[in-house]
């Protein structure tokens, strides 16, 4: 938090000593202090969203017998597909880098295919996005991902591939830690604050879910969402023909 509030500091102080004359300099200058202060603001909502997952993970582990509406942090469970959010992602990662090949599979590859669960669309989007930024950004332009929808055993499962530089073992071992960046000399553009990948995994453990990661050094990433199938016998299901 120090760092964009230094920004925010510096660039006023600039002002008020004169060192910033003309109008042109003055619009740049608060473009750069909008610019921190909507990094400061992700950063106190990114921690906050976890302090709230905490207490909730704390009641949980000291006998509490809360439910999903009850709790301080309330997942808006629905039927959905999973189908939608990995479509969407191809999209996001257009976006991001038009000159990206991005390809939409089935888990591990073959023909995407429905992943019906009961679950918390924004909330899961929130986790979508932490991983296609993070593919996008940790590796080299033009570097292939692949987004891969479908079923594995009782479980719906959407995973984020890329065929980046990979991590070591260590690296791996850290990686959904809060603050954790693979690469202490990336600026914080490059870097991030170091919490999407733990908000991610906090969101999909809220949802009775796993997060993993499959990595090593040159053979890229990918990390895979599993999350409760839900039952295709059951009217909360997702018709997987709609």
């Amino acid at each position: 938090m120090r760092t964009p509030l230094v920004g925010i500091k510096g660039y006023t102080d600039l002002y008020r000593m004169g060192a910033i004359p003309s109008r042109e300099d003055v619009d740049q200058t608060m473009t750069r202090i909008a610019e921190e202060s909507a990094r400061l603001t992700r950063l106190v909502e990114e921690m906050f969203l976890l302090a709230r997952l905490d207490e909730d993970t704390e009641g949980a582990a000291t006998g509490g017998t809360r439910t999903a509406r009850q709790s301080v942090f309330a997942l808006d469970l629905a039927p959905m597909d999973l189908r939608t959010l990995a479509a969407d992602a191809l999209h996001d990662v257009q976006a991001l880098d038009a000159t990206r090949p991005v390809t939409l599979t089935g888990p591990g590859g073959g023909k995407p295919a429905t992943a019906p669960a009961h679950a918390d669309e924004a909330r899961l989007r929130q986790v979508v996005t932490n991983l296609i930024g993070n593919a996008v950004t940790h590796t080299p332009p033009g570097t292939p991902i692949r987004i891969g929808v479908g079923t594995v055993g009782r479980h719906a499962v959407l995973e984020v591939a890329d065929q980046g530089p990979g991590l070591t073992a260590t690296e791996r071992a850290h990686v959904f830690d809060r603050f954790y960046r693979t690469d202490d000399s990336r600026t914080r553009a490059t870097g991030g604050s170091g919490l999407g990948l733990a908000i991610a995994h906090a969101l999909v453990t809220a949802h009775a879910g796993q997060i993993t990661l499959d990595t090593a050094p040159g053979q890229g990433c990918t990390f895979r969402v599993l999350l409760p199938l839900a039952d295709p016998l059951d009217d909360r299901a997702v018709d997987a023909t709609t």
